[in-house]
């Protein structure tokens, strides 16, 4: 598996929907549960993201999937960013 950093930020539709039903962050976290990819933590964070999910996925095409269904849903944009454990990347420098 290989970990990813999904970076959201919601649109006003997804604003809106947050408003209304604050739970509806935790049924993002189970749809992406629910398509083979594993969350290891979710955040809510200040600044030009509004939410953070670290995940591990079985490849690159499962997390761009994922990505694309969250963002066609309207109420995130989604950054996708693979990420690397510093010891390997030491490694890589070595």
């Amino acid at each position: 598996m290989a970990t990813y950093i999904l970076l959201g930020t919601l649109t006003d539709e997804g604003a809106e929907k947050l408003r209304q039903h604050p739970e509806w962050i935790e049924e993002v976290r189970q749809d992406l549960e629910s398509t083979g990819v594993r969350v290891i933590a979710q955040y809510a964070v200040l600044g030009p993201y509004d939410i953070i999910n670290i995940v591990d996925a079985p490849d690159n095409r499962s997390v761009v999937r994922v990505s694309a269904q969250l963002t066609l849903r309207g109420s995130l944009r989604i950054t996708t960013l693979p990420a690397l454990p510093i010891e390997d990347f030491i490694a890589t420098l070595r």
